[in-house]
């Protein structure tokens, strides 16, 4: 008996251009529309199984200066191994040590650049808080100022506050590096208004705020919802007369993602258009920042087309973003040749750029096309993750297919994940799909008893379901049941609980429920609120705002502005007030520290410095201590 072949149609495989989507939507017009539907049902991604250049694992040639380099280099990459696997860089550091002899500095300095270069600045602070008590290490301003900087990118303002205090009682004079660690430090942390008043002393007063201090100011501004001090900023660095200098690329992505944030497309795209004139070079970052907020595939389409017109080279995010938009429209066949596209140009796709392509699949139902990206992750040395699973479960959940769908499930669990409410929710949403009310119960028992507490699209699927089978009645007792259970219903649940209302009763129930919960809601906002103000008037009776403050009705967050201004004005002053008088002062303690003197009365000179740093960092967490302390 001959073999019978399938010929699977294959979508292209060049840029989605605008030009191409005019020939295939074409198509949908013609007499044929049979072939269309059997395309999109036989799309397979066979092609993401070929072998790629950037698969084939190359082994590294390197190359050293001599044995003695060579040996310095597996040496130093073996520390970092250590440190790596142990999470305590002071702890491998100390072993390194032979019979108390220094350890080379090319290996602190290389150790510090690397953990700065993978943005690992808990370990950063660690080996400089290390260092400082070590008398064998020279800690200068150089040091002080890194330590500073990595408080700051933790968001650690006590500690940076400490630094800064310490570093001007020893001389220092104010930096804009230090200045700007303890701003970000304070943006980081959430004291947005400390960290505007930091700027603004450094504005009036200095040091000259430099290029990365608006970078910080921008992006604390943007965390912090303070959109019109952002704009206000920009708007000065953008007027040639005023500006102290020329904004830069990341101050334009800042802003492109603040409009984003704020909803304002027309003044993101109005900002993109803007960067050329100003001599910001448009990147592949920028193109990407614009892509992630267009809604439209067609818009993500067509600025992915300007990027290549512009001969920017797309990377990964590029190629994620454009794969989702087509995904979220249903055009299978274009999010798999833009798949493809990135293959064939080299780019290593990441475990997001797979789940964003195998949920194009899943929402489709089209489980075989699933199956292949899902197969082909661990080939890409992607490794699926949980979401991974999820999606892949919701295809087979969508081609209504839940033998399938029990299958993978157990799957799941047998390849060591643990399903999350999801997951649960996935499979509870494909009975519910297939009228399957007694499997639907089951799966929900059975998510509880793993101590799994629903979340209101699962109270609302069941809801739904119910309503469906024309049992209002179980409706109305499953919507009572999420209420009762801690979960707040969103706006879909109440309009589901509406629509399933047919007769005039219940309606007229449906509607008393839904108006009742929400004036539950209000009345517990204004219990919520009179306890808000209660504690802000305590926390103004603590802070030191004035009466007449009270009495003329000042805002609590105009209060609460000026009274961090006021402590950040004092915390500056005063270290610069010490700066002063330590530069002034010829005492016996500046002598010393041009004096070479003996290891031994080194070591208690920095162990005696050490105590006094020691206390300053572990001290607690209270403003007025810390204000105390620097005073």
């Amino acid at each position: 008996m001959p073999q019978t072949s399938t010929m699977f149609l294959k979508p292209f495989i060049s840029a989605p251009s605008t030009a191409l989507w005019s020939k295939s939507y074409s198509c949908e017009n013609s007499a044929d529309a049979n072939v269309r539907i059997c395309k999109r049902a036989e799309v397979v991604c066979l092609g993401m199984l070929a072998p790629r250049k950037f698969m084939q694992r190359r082994k590294k040639v390197e190359v050293f200066k001599d044995a003695a380099d060579e040996a310095d280099q597996k040496n130093w990459r073996k520390l970092m191994l250590e440190i790596e696997e142990s999470d305590s860089a002071t702890e491998v550091l100390k072993t390194r040590r032979v019979k108390n002899q220094p350890l080379p500095k090319d290996m602190i300095v290389g150790t510090l650049i690397r953990f700065k270069q993978l943005k690992k600045w808990n370990l950063v602070s660690e080996v400089l808080e290390w260092l400082r008590t070590q008398h064998w290490w020279d800690f200068k301003e150089m040091d002080l100022l890194m330590l500073i900087t990595a408080y700051g990118k933790l968001g650690q303002f006590n500690k940076a506050e400490r630094v800064l205090g310490y570093m001007h009682r020893k001389g220092y004079p104010p930096h804009v590096v230090s200045y700007t660690g303890l701003m970000e430090a304070y943006g980081r942390g959430g004291q947005f208004n400390k960290a505007e008043a930091i700027f603004r002393r450094m504005q009036s007063s200095g040091p000259e705020p430099s290029a990365v201090t608006y970078q910080i100011i921008l992006k604390s501004f943007v965390e912090g919802d303070k959109f019109k001090e952002a704009e206000e900023i920009f708007d000065t660095l953008l007027d040639k007369e005023k500006s102290p200098l020329k904004p830069d690329q990341k101050m334009f992505h800042m802003m492109i993602y603040m409009y984003k944030k704020a909803g304002n497309y027309e003044k993101a795209r109005k900002i993109f258009s803007m960067m050329p004139d100003r001599g910001a070079p448009q990147t592949t970052v920028t193109y990407n920042s614009l892509m992630s907020f267009e809604t439209s595939y067609k818009e993500v389409a067509n600025i992915y087309d300007q990027m290549q017109r512009a001969d920017i080279r797309p990377d990964v995010v590029s190629y994620a973003l454009l794969i989702n938009a087509y995904g979220k429209a249903r055009r299978e066949e274009e999010a798999l040749a833009v798949f493809e596209e990135m293959l064939d140009a080299g780019v290593r796709p990441t475990q997001k750029a797979y789940n964003i392509l195998l949920d194009a699949f899943a929402i489709s139902g089209m489980v075989e096309q699933a199956r292949i990206v899902f197969k082909s992750m661990r080939r890409d040395r992607c490794t699926p993750d949980l979401f991974s699973y999820t999606t892949m479960l919701s295809a087979y959940v969508n081609a209504s297919d839940m033998d399938g769908a029990e299958k993978f499930f157990k799957r799941i669990k047998t390849d060591g994940f643990e399903p999350n409410v999801v997951t649960h929710g996935t499979l509870i949403k494909g009975y519910a799909k297939a009228n399957d009310l007694e499997k639907m119960l089951e799966k929900y028992e059975s998510m509880r008893v793993d101590g799994i507490k629903p979340n209101p699209t699962i109270f609302t699927t069941i809801m739904d379901a119910f309503g469906k089978n024309k049992d209002f009645g179980s409706a109305v007792i499953w919507f009572n049941e999420m209420v009762s259970s801690g979960v707040s219903p969103d706006q879909k649940a109440k309009n589901i609980l509406l629509s399933l209302a047919k007769t005039a009763e219940e309606q007229m129930e449906a509607k008393q429920i839904v108006e009742s919960l929400s004036l539950d809601r209000i009345l517990n906002n204004v219990e919520d609120d009179d306890v808000i103000d209660d504690d802000e008037d305590d926390d103004d009776d603590v802070s030191g705002v004035s009466a007449d403050q009270k009495a003329k009705n000042i805002p609590s967050s105009l209060a609460k502005k000026v009274v961090e201004s006021q402590y950040v004005d004092r915390l500056l002053n005063n270290v610069e007030a010490d700066n002063v008088d330590d530069v002034n002062d010829d005492d016996d303690e500046d002598d010393d520290v041009d004096d070479d003197e003996d290891d031994d009365e080194d070591e208690s000179s920095a162990s005696e410095d050490t105590n006094s740093w020691s206390v300053s960092i572990s001290s607690g967490d209270n403003n007025q201590e810390h204000l105390v302390e620097v005073l």
